[in-house]
């Protein structure tokens, strides 16, 4: 509850405007034409305030606003972008993890493959969806369908939105680190054009996972880190409360990714967030995946895989003077 709490604080003055405008709407049917000039006045400056709020966000309440239930999940977009879709179950070994989703789809006549994280949109349903986090199983079955892609020259699309993989004593048990260490290697062999989107919270391992490829996105309000920024503070500075300062240090932003080259492009969210409007949001990001997924198309499979090798072996380089 704290964490909602906290996570629209910094959204209070948008609210109160919103509700004013609520207000104004219902008065209007019964006013004359100066109440709904007035009304015009008063949405043109809640569009101000919103874009200057969310032009200023700071890292850690980006996170807060990822973290949001009302937020588009993977198998939102996949039902606003794609023309068909099936999603398909199990890794052949006995699990089927709800946590991690996938299927065959085709994005603009070209049939694809889809892998993401699958959050809940309650408590009851996140308890199902054990919040995004994904078991040994779930990166199993990621596996399977990027291995049936590949086999059938299906380029793969993976949406990225988890807190961290699930870290839990049977996780370990079942073998989690291998699951996702095999995920590492066999992405970077697989001949097939492959596109990573981050359209949430990207955290840790579990991120990275699904997260291999030729193209990395990362939605304009997203965050990408190596551990959360709890996590983090938690570990430096054994004080979860340090949280605002860990975000700032990890630089979790898409800006922030941007510059240091860890992804490859920002795709635009309106302004509040995909939440705000989750058919824009779409939209837009199916119009970036459409382009860049031709762009690969042209590239051989050889080239494709240097070029992906090239671009993780660069991360991290750095220059002294």
């Amino acid at each position: 509850m704290n964490k909602k709490v906290l996570s629209l604080h910094f959204l209070k003055p948008v609210m109160e405007l919103e509700y004013q405008i609520q207000q104004l709407e219902d008065m209007a049917y019964k006013s004359n034409s100066m109440m709904k000039s007035e009304l015009k006045i008063v949405k043109k400056h809640l569009f101000q305030i919103k874009s200057d709020i969310f032009k200023s966000l700071t890292p850690l309440q980006r996170l807060h606003l990822v973290r949001q239930a009302d937020r588009p999940t993977t198998l939102d977009y996949i039902r606003y972008i794609m023309d068909d879709w099936i999603e398909l179950h199990g890794d052949r070994g006995g699990n089927d993890d709800p946590a991690l989703v996938g299927g065959i789809s085709k994005l603009n006549g070209q049939t694809v493959i889809f892998i993401g994280h699958q959050r809940g949109k309650d408590t009851k349903d996140n308890v199902v969806r054990n919040f995004g986090m994904a078991s040994p199983g779930g990166y199993r079955k990621a596996l399977r369908l990027m291995r049936h892609a590949n086999r059938f020259n299906f380029p793969i699309l993976t949406f990225i939105d988890t807190p961290g993989a699930w870290a839990g004593i049977e996780a370990e048990k079942l073998g989690q680190g291998e699951a996702i260490a095999v995920n590492l290697r066999e992405m970077f062999s697989f001949d097939v054009p492959i596109i990573c989107t981050i359209i949430g919270e990207g955290g840790s391992g579990g991120a990275l996972g699904i997260g291999i490829g030729d193209t990395i996105f990362m939605l304009e309000y997203a965050v990408y880190t190596v551990a959360t920024p709890e996590a983090c503070a938690a570990i430096l500075w054994k004080d979860s409360k340090q949280s605002l300062a860990a975000a700032e240090a990890l630089k979790i932003t898409s800006s922030d990714l941007k510059v240091l080259g860890i992804i490859d492009d920002i795709i635009k969210e309106p302004i509040g967030g995909s939440q705000a409007n989750s058919l824009l949001a779409s939209s837009l990001l199916k119009e970036k995946l459409i382009i860049e997924l031709n762009k690969l198309l042209q590239l051989s499979a050889s080239m494709r895989k240097e070029l992906r090798y090239q671009k993780f072996r660069k991360i991290g380089t750095f220059y002294e003077e």
